[in-house]
């Protein structure tokens, strides 16, 4: 099945210069294409919007904060189950427990000190999807 969905590259990886290497990890992905990309600030209300699900848990204003702290590289990526590909590239949420081979196993930072920072995030399903695309892409 053809789905999009929604990448977006978080202000630490944007500091430490990872843009290109994080993007030639999609284009160099088997059955996935990067339809529009952009790299722009998040105010607050679009931080919040998007983030939305996580309202009222503990790391909530940090998370708020930290993305709105620099530039961001938002990105709609298209393929075959692009969801699911698009994850397993990425890795788990928590890069101490992301594997080598995924973008946060791979360009993690020792020691790994939030959850929060880690890097990139990316749509966990077809609803998160269009809602984020919507968000970042009127």
């Amino acid at each position: 099945m053809i789905q999009k969905t929604f990448v977006m590259i978080k202000p630490d990886a944007v500091k430490r210069d990872l843009i290109g290497r994080i993007i030639n990890r999609f284009e160099e992905a088997e059955d996935l294409t990067i339809k529009d990309m952009k790299m722009m600030s998040l105010n607050r209300s679009l931080a919040e919007s998007n983030y939305l699900e996580h309202k009222g848990k503990e790391f909530y204003p940090r998370l708020i904060e930290f993305i709105t702290s620099g530039p961001v590289v938002a990105m709609v990526i298209e393929g075959e189950n692009a969801i699911s590909k698009v994850r397993e590239l990425v890795g788990a949420t928590n890069p101490s427990k992301a594997e080598s081979g995924t973008i946060r196993g791979d360009f993690k930072e020792i020691p790994v000190n939030s959850i929060t920072e880690n890097m990139i995030h990316a749509s966990d399903s077809e609803i998160s999807a269009k809602r984020e695309i919507a968000l970042f892409f009127n």
